[in-house]
């Protein structure tokens, strides 16, 4: 695995040393702090130089175009908000999707499947265990943005979201987040419609290819802003799980990727 990883900065494969406890209380610190922790420099230069040129070619000939407009919800509708309210505007989103089974033995199917991935993520997390998904097309994607494109505001229905970017564009295509906007008792609906109506500034986290960012997303209104250039936003997104074998309904594969199987 140290073909891909700095594993000299990030000790992953030394789950009982010092230098990889220490770095796991860095990790919770940052979350605690920030909501989100990163660790640039994760993925090795030339690892990532040969998962770019392999999935370009995928984003470009086989990747599924998910365009769609929503609110932060990703609702129709929120029970006791008139349709008007701001905290129910529309954006658009767009991007390309690639899925775990269109990758092959790619490096990132390689990472992912790592069982000290999941362990160093479990700890930080502070689960006992965090399983990989049996999802074929979920549980990996890669993600392709390119002039124009952007993820615009939402929550995650996850409780964290764990991403290694890739490839950054030429300009745009960066990540805002406002932190804890809301909580799991109060949906501060007010605080999203000034969020989402430019009276509340977000704050902006710029991300260097080969970083590692780990984000609670639940309570945390965030976005990717539209991309400039020439050069696409590369980024993969991993999905692991307290119980094993889970995987989306066939509904939800559909809506995500364009297919079932």
């Amino acid at each position: 695995m140290q073909d891909l990883v700095d594993l000299v900065r990030y000790p992953l494969d030394q789950p009982n040393s010092k230098s990889w406890s220490a770095l796991v209380q860095c990790c919770q610190a940052d979350l605690t702090r920030d909501g989100m922790f990163n660790l640039p420099g994760f993925f090795r230069r030339t690892a990532m130089d040969q998962a770019v040129a392999h999935l370009v070619q995928l984003l470009s000939k086989n990747a599924f175009v998910h365009a769609r407009r929503h609110n932060i919800y990703f609702k129709k509708s929120i029970e006791g908000l008139p349709e008007d309210h701001p905290a129910l505007t529309e954006f658009e989103t767009s991007n390309r999707t690639i899925c775990a089974d269109q990758m092959d033995q790619s490096t990132i199917l390689r990472l992912y499947e790592w069982p000290q991935f999941a362990r160093f993520l479990a700890a930080v997390m502070e689960k006992d265990v965090l399983h990989t998904m049996d999802d074929p097309l979920a549980r990996v994607n890669v993600m392709g943005y390119s002039q124009g494109q952007a993820l615009n505001w939402h929550f995650d229905r996850s409780e964290f979201t764990t991403t290694l970017l890739l490839q950054a564009p030429e300009s745009g295509g960066a990540f805002e987040y406002y932190k804890d906007l809301r909580s799991d008792t109060d949906p501060n609906y007010e605080g999203v419609a000034q969020l989402l109506t430019d009276r509340l500034a977000p704050k902006q986290m710029p991300l260097e290819a080969g970083t590692l960012n780990i984000f609670k997303g639940k309570n945390t209104a965030h976005r990717v802003t539209p991309v400039s250039g020439n050069r696409d936003r590369i980024i993969a997104v991993f999905s692991f799980y307290e119980r094993s074998g889970f995987q989306f309904s066939d509904e939800e594969r559909m809506g995500f990727y364009g297919r079932v199987s």
